[in-house]
């Protein structure tokens, strides 16, 4: 059995437990004994991005210390991921807690990346019928360099048909506090990113990043438009998540 420690993002824990705990089956089913410290929090990334690197690194250093170097990390967010492999750069570099921050920095996986790269486990027999986009996240592509490794996954799901969209590499406009900083050049950015998806007849737009499926679900609703977002975790296991 392959130890793994889970991390779950506030996103997630907050607004999408049901993707958590799908997050554990995945991994289980994978072939792996789930570690999770309930002491857990954040990674600092929201007081990382806006400036308060002192702040960040306080919850970075707690970050250090609910995990270990012993087991592989996982998190179904590219974006956690890469705040604690680039950002973490920026506030342990030369510090006390450098080469501890190295070991975290090695060990931790988004999910695609390690169910496909580490576990080389790519079919889990979920089902979801339907036509879907998925959207590369900003985190995914340029911190994690995560492009394949979750259509793979997606290419094995039963009834799914994915397809690329027009600008497919471009951001949904969330950013963290730039949504709230500059909102209606993130909204502009949300309404290209569904248009986008729309234009291909998707029912579904699948991303590995709850905070990005949270921005576009925002636009979707507000507009009351026919197509869904669903995380990739959440697709992995449809089909047999409730059995």
């Amino acid at each position: 059995m392959h130890k793994v420690e889970l991390f779950i993002p506030c996103f997630i824990d907050q607004l999408y437990p049901e993707t958590a705990f799908n997050t554990i089956k995945l991994l289980e089913k994978a072939g792996c004994d789930v570690i999770y410290n309930t002491e857990q929090t954040c990674c600092g990334q929201p007081a990382y991005n806006a400036g308060f690197w002192d702040d960040a690194k306080v919850i970075g250093q707690k970050f250090l210390n609910d995990f270990t170097e012993e087991h592989p990390i996982v998190s179904p967010s590219a974006s956690c991921t890469g705040m604690v492999r680039e950002g973490y750069d920026d506030l342990f570099t030369n510090t006390t807690d450098h080469n501890r921050c190295r070991g975290i920095q090695r060990n931790i996986f988004e999910i695609s990346d390690f169910l496909v790269n580490v576990m080389k486990k790519e079919y889990f027999g979920a089902e979801l019928v339907g036509r879907a986009v998925y959207h590369d996240s900003c985190s995914a592509l340029r911190e994690c360099k995560i492009k394949e490794e979750p259509r793979r996954l997606l290419s094995h799901v039963g009834g799914l048909e994915i397809v690329e969209m027009r600008d497919q590499e471009s951001c949904c406009g969330f950013g963290g506090t730039f949504a709230v900083k500059f909102e209606g050049i993130s909204t502009a950015m949300a309404e290209q990113k569904v248009k986008n998806a729309l234009a291909v007849n998707a029912e579904y737009i699948i991303s590995t990043d709850a905070s990005c499926l949270l921005q576009l679900q925002a636009y979707i609703e507000k507009h009351k438009l026919a197509i869904k977002t669903i995380h990739l975790v959440d697709v992995l296991t449809s089909g047999w998540a409730n059995i």
